[in-house]
């Protein structure tokens, strides 16, 4: 699910990466009301993984290198 201030959906990503293939990148995003950066970000995203990169990505860390040791977790819980 897109987050309330996300400036493009799904459906929006789908319709930046159509735009993209005739025209620049820097025209598709004034159309579209958002950065450069933005547009450049997805369409990226798009190169590399396919419509899949198209999809919301998870904010929690991949790793986290502090975490409490999986043995402590259990005494606690205990």
């Amino acid at each position: 699910m897109t987050h309330r201030n996300a400036p493009l959906s799904i459906q929006g990503r789908r319709r930046l990466v159509e735009r993209y293939r005739t025209r620049a990148i820097a025209h598709v995003a004034a159309e579209m009301g958002i950065s450069r950066a933005c547009a450049s970000k997805w369409v990226n995203r798009w190169r590399r993984y396919g419509e899949v990169g198209l999809l919301d990505r998870p904010s929690t860390p991949h790793r986290q290198p502090t975490a409490t040791p999986s043995e402590v977790v259990e005494l606690i819980e205990t």
